[in-house]
């Protein structure tokens, strides 16, 4: 059965509409895991939008479960992954512009296969699994396994902002093809963004999943619910 791992990244979004010192993710984090979830996912952006410093080093103080830190293939952000130790990366493209991650990394050989080949490198040299964010492309999974991560995310997006109910079932099997050549490779095998209380159904019978990384859905909904209500509701639903 797959896990779910909750990312607080919005609820430091509100926070740092007013930078004030609340709604805290870190708070958020603990209740998260309160409520069953089974580890924790924060991207540390460059520009520092949502997530702080201060943040990743408390979550990781106080975090009972998993702590997956999301960052680029950046040399700060090695420095600060190999200081906190993460339980695993998750190696993710960055855009100053975008509101959220518009989609998976450039691991082919013509785009940054190599550098991401030495960076992964690096990280599980420290001791740290390395998964990579990637559409739900097999040639993408091919390079993932080639360059030598642990795993792969496969990017849910389009998936979620399929409007059709034909593009959507095209955009699943894409998705169910993608884990499936994951999983014949031994990676383990994530999958987020954009997935919500509605469509994550679709996805979630996919056996080979071996977990979910969902914030933002989770975070609206708490808003309504609590995060306690929330978090649980999406456990159910995954379960």
């Amino acid at each position: 059965m797959a896990t779910l791992s909750v990312n607080v990244d919005h609820v430091a979004t509100v926070r740092q509409a007013r930078l004030a010192k609340e709604p805290d993710p870190v708070t958020a984090a603990l209740k998260a895991e309160l409520a069953g979830a089974d580890g924790i996912t924060v991207h540390l952006r460059e520009d520092r939008r949502h997530i702080q410093d201060r943040d990743l080093h408390l979550i990781r103080r106080t975090a009972k479960t998993r702590l997956n830190l999301e960052m680029a293939a950046t040399s700060e952000m090695l420095g600060i992954a190999l200081e906190v130790k993460p339980d695993m990366v998750t190696l993710v493209p960055e855009k100053r512009a975008e509101l959220t991650t518009e989609g998976g990394l450039n691991v082919d050989g013509r785009g940054d296969g190599e550098k991401l080949k030495d960076f992964v490198r690096s990280l599980k040299e420290g001791g740290i699994p390395v998964n990579l964010f990637i559409d739900p492309s097999l040639d993408a999974v091919k390079a993932s396994h080639r360059i030598g991560a642990d795993g792969v995310e496969i990017h849910t997006g389009t998936y979620a902002d399929a409007g059709t109910d034909g593009r959507r079932d095209m955009e699943l099997k894409r998705v169910h093809d993608a884990v499936l050549l994951a999983d014949r490779l031994s990676m383990k095998v994530h999958a987020g963004h954009g997935l919500n209380y509605i469509n994550i159904k679709a996805v979630a019978a996919i056996a080979e999943i071996d977990e979910f990384a969902i914030g933002y859905s989770i975070v609206s909904r708490a808003i309504y619910v609590g995060i306690e209500a929330a978090v649980a509701e999406m456990k159910r639903l995954i379960g």
